[in-house]
């Protein structure tokens, strides 16, 4: 995986910057340069495999690989992780959410952040709106989990002060 050297109606071809696996039987790839020119440059080879198409409906980007369990795009991944988002801080704004719920429920934020930075750190080739998404996102996470804290903060003290 380390260099992206590819067989293209017989000649040999690297990509400097990435080579996308489709279906696992076709190249997509940016980039290129013949394998003569490209011993003369000093650029990193890296490889971003893709193996399947994302699972929102109409969507056809492909899934790169830190979200490959989840079966979306990088764009689909933080619009299913803002409406989770947006379903946990109604759950709990109430305060009446149990422990092992919450407990659950930051475990899932933790969890949702993990995967989202590790795919935005891989080396997965991302537009700038889409850099902006992933850190929109990750701040949505943020801002869920200190929702959830104040929540659970007003619920003990109204246990207090009743009890």
């Amino acid at each position: 995986m380390d260099n992206c050297l590819l067989a293209v109606s017989g000649q040999n071809w690297i990509s400097p910057t990435c080579c996308y696996l489709i279906e696992r039987t076709m190249f997509r790839y940016t980039g290129i340069l013949s394998a003569e020119n490209a011993t003369n440059q000093k650029a990193s080879h890296r490889c971003v495999f893709v193996s399947e198409i994302c699972s929102a409906k109409g969507c056809k980007i492909g899934v790169p690989s830190g979200l490959a369990g989840e079966h979306f795009c990088v764009l689909h991944f933080t619009l299913f992780i803002e409406n989770e988002c947006a379903e946990m801080r109604r759950e709990t704004a109430l305060g009446n959410t149990k422990h092992e719920r919450q407990v659950e429920f930051m475990q899932k934020i933790s969890a949702r952040g993990e995967i989202l930075v590790h795919t935005a750190t891989s080396g997965f080739p991302m537009s700038d709106e889409l850099k902006a998404r992933v850190l929109s996102t990750l701040l949505t996470l943020m801002n869920t989990r200190e929702n959830m804290d104040r929540a659970a903060m007003r619920q003990s003290a109204v246990r207090r002060f009743s009890g």
